[in-house]
């Protein structure tokens, strides 16, 4: 045993061979090779970051187009993610709806309705405390980046932006958010990153198909199928949009207000999830079970603990909520560093388009950052270079994300099984003889 120190067991899956011993070292290299991990992203990043530091110390000035044209991969990378969000919305929201209705025509009815209640329920509150949290704590922290810098002049300019700051009647502004929810012309909803109208109409849409045997239902299944190959292969890319992303930005940013920016993003995101996973769900728990939540989560280590090592609720549980908490810490540090005002209104809009695009979201890692971009957009926070700060740490926070999701997916089975009755008896032999075994050990204690 003595000789088997930092030793893991892995499953090699290239020749279908299992391989039971690699060491620390060894795993490491594996994921430095593999195509779009954290360890290439943080390789990327702190490169960017080494070179753009070599290059402002010891170049005066820097000529714009330089910073232009290296930039161009970089900025090809975003275009690519947003180009795909929309198609990835639409099919996800159409399957999402319709998989719903398939399982109260199966007979779960009751299942189906507790479920989708508690998920929107629970996601709205860990939106609000977020945006609360964003809005009233966090917002202020930030370091307002030099406009110029960011290239967001023109969005100054721009008459729809001037309009937009503009003092507006608070009747019209509640109509304008109405008339958002529903499209006039749905090729220009489309057309013009419209994002709260598609996701209503993908909704209705799948709510309205036939069943599994629809031909836009099968339709939608190969969309889907295709979208996630090529959001796959993009994240796999996301080193190399990283790196050209952050090195442009390096020339002409501020990196201490960067770092401080950066360092409140962390908070902000990490401080929203504790709450909600520490203090929401376990007393949500604590409400329908009567019993003791944090044992139970304690016992469900293995499968929490997989999810924040692997980034992607696809290896423990298929639902995803996880970017919900997330999204309204991207957009205000987004609109924060550009000194771009929120209103009411815009939270609202975020709330929403929040909720909706998590219940679509598929479990690839990372693929919060292509929602995040159209949220932003639907909002008219301009999409700039602190977009790369986000991207750059979003290895880390995906993982915490992670964890919170298949957290709240245990918690959720569990009251679930309180509220309907309906019961796996393998797993419910194994999880009373657990909580009895934990009750005789708290009784002592």
């Amino acid at each position: 045993m003595s000789g088997e120190k930092n030793v893991s067991p892995v499953v090699s899956q290239g020749d279908g061979v299992t391989d039971t011993k690699e060491t620390f070292v060894q795993r490491v290299w594996r994921l430095t090779k593999t195509p779009g991990s954290a360890i290439q992203i943080v390789i990327a990043a702190v490169l960017a970051i080494a070179i753009g530091m070599i290059v402002t110390s010891t170049v005066d000035d820097i000529p714009e187009a330089a910073t232009v044209l290296v930039g161009i991969p970089g900025v090809l990378w975003l275009r690519a993610l947003k180009a795909v969000v929309l198609p990835l919305i639409v099919v996800s929201m159409v399957l999402a709806v319709q998989r719903l209705r398939e399982m109260k025509e199966a007979g779960g009815g009751k299942l189906a309705g507790y479920t989708i209640a508690y998920y929107v329920l629970t996601t709205l509150f860990a939106i609000s405390v977020s945006c609360i949290l964003t809005g009233t704590v966090w917002r202020p922290m930030y370091t307002v980046m030099d406009a110029e810098s960011l290239g967001t002049d023109e969005f100054e300019e721009d008459e729809s932006f001037q309009a937009k700051t503009a003092k507006t009647p608070i009747h019209d502004v509640v109509l304008k958010m109405f008339e958002s929810f529903v499209p006039a012309n749905v090729v220009n909803a489309l057309a013009t990153d419209s994002l709260l109208a598609v996701l209503i109409t993908s909704v209705v849409v799948g709510y309205l198909l036939e069943g599994v045997e629809s031909g836009l239902y099968k339709v939608c299944l190969e969309i889907e199928r295709i979208i996630t190959i090529i959001i796959t292969f993009l994240i796999k890319m996301a080193p190399i949009g990283v790196f050209f992303l952050i090195l442009p930005n390096l020339f002409k940013l501020n990196l201490a207000e960067i770092g401080k920016n950066l360092a409140i993003l962390i908070g902000c995101s990490l401080s929203s999830m504790a709450i909600h996973l520490f203090i929401f769900l376990p007393l949500l728990f604590f409400l329908f079970t009567r019993t003791n939540p944090y044992s139970y989560w304690m016992k469900c280590a293995p499968a929490w603990i997989t999810a924040w090592g692997s980034a992607s609720s696809a290896a423990t549980l298929p639902v995803t909520i996880k970017t919900a908490i997330y999204f309204p810490a991207c957009v205000v540090f987004m609109a924060a560093t550009q000194d771009h005002e929120l209103f009411a209104t815009d939270y609202v809009i975020i709330c929403l388009l929040s909720t909706l695009a998590s219940i679509g979201t598929t479990p690839i890692p990372s693929s919060s950052l292509v929602l995040t971009v159209m949220i932003l957009a639907s909002v008219d926070v301009p999409l700039t270079g602190m977009f790369a700060v986000i991207i750059a740490i979003d290895w880390f926070i995906d993982r915490f994300r992670t964890a919170v999701n298949v957290s709240g997916d245990m918690f959720a089975a569990r009251i679930m099984e309180k509220l309907t009755g309906i019961k796996d008896e393998d797993a419910s032999s194994v999880d009373e003889e657990d909580f009895q075994a934990t009750q005789r050990t708290e009784a002592h204690v």
